[in-house]
């Protein structure tokens, strides 16, 4: 028998259940669970059932704080009593790197509006009594966090989603998935068919095998977790009968372990190294309430840590240990929207914080099917930010190595090193050869900065400014005075061709597009108006444009692309970003070196700013593009990948006398916001209307109608609240901006920075923020928080260096 439903959601754990009540709450009654076994079956079940708000991503850290608030209305609401403990949460400091990372995260918590407090030693005392403070220099503590029963949240999700009409069905294993001829999802299972129009899974360790039924490898690989529960102390049982207050969830992040009340003892919770993957087939089909043999071993380092902050552990007898698992990706964030290249399908999986995750989860994934997009910045958690290098081994080194370093130190340059280097360009021996110290985006290595001869090639990570400082400083001021070279084989790049391309892709963008031979920049807009995807443009020829966008949004945006492409065939589509490779020179002597390899006219005249040309490089075919992401006079050198030693060996030796050097994405970004550049995920995003991030030179608002245009009129009719800036920050002598960092008038929060660095041609530390509108004029003074402390920063024109573009033009 087959039946019809509206969306189809697989997977009755937490997270599941917490989608089909989100979609029921939209008004799609018709919409299904389909379970396997039991509700909670899966890892929901063993879950420590923890609520941590600490997050450093923007994206993570409003699904968290949407859950948190949505659990304390859940009991009112459905009748089911969650088991909700807002019993705070400590997170404790015992270094002073630590320090700089709670101080940063307290401006992003600022920023989403998530409560925060730092603690002295004393005070932790004070609230956790059975701990000791010995080699603690602070806290922070979170008053609104706590833990909750995960079974019950769940029973009372499916509560309220069953009396907004939806259905659930227990014991009812999927076996396939397949498109229908009519475009809709058919779900095969042992209790008969469905045919939906969306399809969700939240499938947690099934999470491969559900992918594998319609060809999707899904990053997403299970990791072990253990956890102790002992029996009750005498000392907290008297705690308990005076009355007294539980004492709250202790987290040692430098010992990498948390620990909370459990009936009078303790629970302890470490994240210990050597924690192996699991179920990397996949678990068996008739797995149910899975749990694997302790290894107490693994834990001892941790349990020892536990003993000396609270004493009393060491006399505790063990009650259980725990050991199940958990869904890990490779960056220990969740998947959450549509996968990649199959409509109306979509992922809510690889959730290690399932739990704390599954209310701002179903929350933005009912939003995005219901509504057709988010409502906040999905980026940091949409399944598109990997790639197909994310092979099960990938997985398996990546997701081993996110579990260990949950508790570490989270630097903004931090660069992880398992499953390294995967993705090479032919230019990285020589690369390494020359003193590059390398970072990876979407699988690819590129060089981060160069260490000069004598310098170890050793990155080093802070929260201030780090050793790499000061030569990541020369490499910006020799691209200043002479010549640089970039690799940035990074970039994602395609081909966009046909009869219909011209107008597929001028319906797509809020720009014109360029004339043929020219190069623009463009941006992709969503129905609201904010901006999803920017590309620059080559007009190839009359029905022929060559794309290039961010390397990091290479699936997201090729799958944006090909998602809205007519079917009729008068579109085609070619990803070139494995077989193009991409170098850049960039600085005042970039046209002299380039003149002594190519017979190509590079005179202004010849081949002015925003123009694309063939050329030959030495022997190498390559397509020059007069543009670049550093403000002075340079050329990208897109080139068959085969091409690129020969390519880079030619300028090396043509460039000796000019002072030629290679430069890292360390002194691009630091060029970059010298110039207010900004970027998708910062300054652009879906939160922001096009013109609040002062894109009106690249929105046609006049041009025939394009994607986003209604939406952007209607949100400037409202009224904009937020305007893009350039700040000069007087900061600190050893830290500058890097994000989410909140600004102040008069004590209140007036906006945030999306970027922040230091510009070396400028000698001045500086920051790109929104802020109010009335805010926005130029030599408006503020505050801006840097690592706990605010500093004066003034709004600046923008484009500070070089304002007139009279070196890129030059």
């Amino acid at each position: 028998m087959t039946q019809h439903a509206r969306a189809v959601v697989i997977g009755g754990g937490v997270v599941g259940v917490a989608t089909l009540y989100h979609l029921a709450r939209k008004g799609w009654a018709e919409a299904v669970l389909l379970e396997r076994k039991e509700l909670t079956s899966g890892s929901t079940w063993h879950a420590a059932g923890l609520l941590p708000l600490f997050n450093m991503s923007y994206s993570v850290g409003q699904i968290h704080k949407y859950s948190v608030n949505l659990y304390r209305t859940l009991e009112e609401e459905t009748g089911q009593d969650v088991g909700l403990r807002t019993v705070g949460n400590i997170r404790l400091a015992m270094t002073p790197d630590r320090m700089d990372e709670y101080r940063q995260y307290a401006g992003v918590a600022r920023t989403i509006g998530v409560n925060v407090e730092f603690l002295t030693p004393e005070q932790v005392r004070e609230i956790w009594p059975l701990a000791v403070t010995d080699g603690l220099i602070g806290a922070i503590r979170h008053p609104d966090d706590g833990y909750i029963q995960p079974a019950d949240l769940t029973q009372a999700f499916a509560r309220g989603a069953r009396a907004r009409g939806a259905v659930i069905h227990r014991h009812t294993r999927v076996t396939a998935i397949e498109r229908t001829g009519g475009g809709e999802w058919r779900v095969q299972t042992d209790q008969g068919d469905w045919v939906a129009e969306h399809v969700v899974t939240a499938t947690g360790n099934f999470a491969r095998l559900t992918g594998a039924m319609v060809g999707l490898d899904i990053p997403v690989l299970p990791v072990q977790h253990q956890y102790i529960v002992t029996e009750a102390h005498p000392e907290i049982l008297a705690r308990q009968e005076q009355g007294l207050p539980e004492m709250g969830v202790l987290r040692e992040s430098d010992g990498s372990w948390y620990m909370r009340e459990e009936a009078g003892g303790l629970l302890l919770g470490p994240y210990e190294k050597g924690a192996p993957a699991c179920y990397i087939d996949g678990p068996h089909e008739e797995s149910e309430y899975e749990l694997f043999d302790a290894d107490i071993d693994r834990l001892v380092p941790h349990i020892e840590s536990a003993i000396h902050r609270v004493p009393i552990f060491e006399a505790l007898g063990i009650k259980r240990v725990y050991n199940g698992a958990i869904a890990y990706t490779p960056d220990g964030s969740p998947i959450i929207g549509p996968a990649w290249d199959l409509p109306n399908f979509w992922l809510n999986e690889g959730h290690s914080f399932g739990v704390t995750a599954a209310a701002g989860a179903g929350w933005q994934l009912a939003e995005w099917i219901v509504e057709g997009e988010p409502t906040i910045d999905m980026l940091g958690v949409d399944p598109r930010r990997f790639g197909d290098y994310a092979t099960g081994a990938y997985l398996k080194a990546k997701n081993e190595e996110a579990y260990a370093n949950v508790f570490t130190v989270h630097y903004p340059d931090e660069e992880r090193p398992a499953a390294r280097p995967s993705r090479t360009a032919p230019c990285y021996e020589r690369l390494r050869k020359l003193g590059a110290v390398f970072g990876q985006k979407f699988g690819w290595e590129r060089p981060n900065w160069f260490a000069p001869e004598g310098v170890p090639a050793e990155d080093h990570w802070s929260f201030r400014r780090s050793r790499w400082f000061e030569h990541v400083g020369n490499e910006c001021r020799n691209v200043r005075d002479n010549v640089g070279v970039l690799d940035l084989t990074t970039f994602a790049k395609a081909r966009v061709s046909g009869e219909g391309a011209a107008a597929f892709l001028g319906r797509l963008v809020a720009n014109r597009l360029p004339r043929t031979g020219r190069v623009g920049l463009t941006h992709a807009l969503n129905a609201r108006g904010g901006v999803h995807s920017e590309f620059t443009i080559h007009h190839e020829a009359a029905d022929r444009f060559y794309l290039v966008s961010a390397g990091a949004l290479q699936r997201l945006d090729h799958d944006w692309l090909r998602r809205q492409m007519p079917a009729d065939g008068s579109v085609r589509f070619e990803n070139l970003t494995p077989t193009m490779g991409v170098l850049v020179v960039a600085g005042p002597k970039s046209r002299e070196l380039l003149a002594r390899v190519t017979d190509t006219d590079l005179s202004t005249e010849a081949f002015p700013w925003l123009t694309g040309k063939d050329a030959a490089i030495g022997l190498a075919p390559a397509k020059l593009l007069r543009l670049n992401f550093v403000g002075e006079l340079g050329w990208e050198i897109h080139h068959g990948i085969e091409y690129q030693n020969t390519i880079l060996d030619a300028l090396m030796d043509a460039g000796s006398d000019l002072g030629l050097a290679p430069f890292g994405i360390r002194a691009m970004d630091s060029l970059r916001v010298e110039k207010s550049y900004r970027m998708v995920g910062t300054e652009l995003s879906i939160e922001y209307a096009a013109l609040e991030s002062g894109l009106d030179r690249f929105v046609r608002l006049d041009k025939d109608d394009f994607t986003g245009r209604d939406g952007l009129l209607a949100w400037r009719d409202r009224g904009f609240s937020n305007a893009f800036v350039t700040l000069a920050v007087d900061g600190p002598d050893d830290a500058d901006p890097i994000g989410n960092n909140p600004l102040y008038v008069d004590g209140e929060m007036v906006g945030r920075a999306t970027s922040g660095n230091y510009g070396f041609r400028l000698e001045q530390s500086l920051a790109l923020a929104m802020v109010r509108p009335e805010l926005a004029e130029a030599g408006r003074s503020l505050e801006i928080e840097i690592l706990g402390e605010r500093y004066a920063a003034k709004v600046i024109e923008e484009s500070p260096w070089d304002p007139d573009n009279e070196r890129l033009r030059a």
